[in-house]
């Protein structure tokens, strides 16, 4: 599919939390789809109020939003997924490609709830697509095509960020490293400004310095191709200042704590399968 064909489509977000609008800002920001092709419902008002803003046409429930689209997106909590899919009536959801970002919840869940000509996306994006710099992973479900319905959603999350095309089977790992990872990384900004404070600098200036350092390191891993404790070792000066403090983290168990975090999350997000 072309550029121009994916803009042809409607889409509608049924849910329009953080993440929908992330996405749907995302989208609107790279002119992958007009205006007046965002369908969205919440049943929140200040989040309709959000789309509306945005100059997506607000419907009066999710069987509306999802009868006006060709490619619906499921971005609600994963415990209220399943009544928001039996919100919208079996005519609505036919020959829709259906995409969900519910963390947790199996593709075959999804198309048991669906009729048979819809086709199902799962998709684990993040919260930086909000800034074009998502990390995302999508897995195809039994009728989806790789060809036509892998292609449309790999393009509407390359228009936000990185995206891979995974096996089912790895998206809760997936849930646990990028999902999840951004506020990981916001907590690590937010204590090395902390530390920057501590040692003297202004609050502003110790937060920004965090976060351009956080944003180059990531650059330098994507962009040179180098392991990054090769990296490390290239800053890591015998008997110098970072190296104190890499011993500092070592002490303190910051490998273990961020494995254990991702292990963590990933193991929730199994649970979340099970509700």
């Amino acid at each position: 599919r072309d550029r121009r064909g994916a803009m042809e489509k409607a889409v509608a977000f049924v849910g329009a939390g953080q993440m929908a609008e992330a996405l749907a800002r995302g989208f609107r920001a790279k002119n992958i789809i007009a205006a007046n092709k965002l369908h969205a419902y919440d049943i929140s008002e200040e989040r309709r109020r959000v789309f509306g803003q945005m100059g997506a046409k607000i419907h009066v429930n999710n069987d509306d939003a999802v009868a006006s689209s060709d490619v619906a997106i499921l971005a609600v909590k994963p415990q209220f997924l399943h009544d928001t899919i039996k919100s919208v009536s079996t005519d609505s959801w036919e020959n829709k490609l259906v995409v969900s970002i519910a963390a947790g919840i199996t593709l075959a869940t999804i198309e048991a709830c669906l009729p048979p000509s819809a086709r199902v996306v799962r998709v684990m994006p993040n919260t930086p697509c909000l800034v074009g710099e998502s990390a995302s992973a999508i897995s195809l479900g039994a009728k989806a095509t790789p060809e036509e319905d892998g292609e449309v959603v790999s393009m509407l999350m390359s228009t936000v960020g990185k995206t891979f095309v995974v096996q089912e089977h790895y998206l809760d790992a997936v849930t646990g490293l990028s999902g999840s990872g951004p506020a990981y990384i916001f907590l690590m900004i937010e204590a090395m400004s902390d530390g920057g404070v501590r040692a003297g600098l202004p609050r502003d200036i110790a937060t920004t310095l965090a976060a351009q350092t956080v944003m180059g390191a990531a650059k330098m891993v994507l962009e040179t191709g180098k392991h990054p404790g090769q990296l490390k070792d290239m800053v890591t000066s015998p008997g110098g200042t970072t190296i104190a403090g890499v011993y500092e983290l070592e002490k303190n168990g910051m490998r273990s704590a961020f494995i254990d975090a991702v292990c963590a999350a990933a193991n929730r997000s199994k649970e979340l399968a099970k509700l």
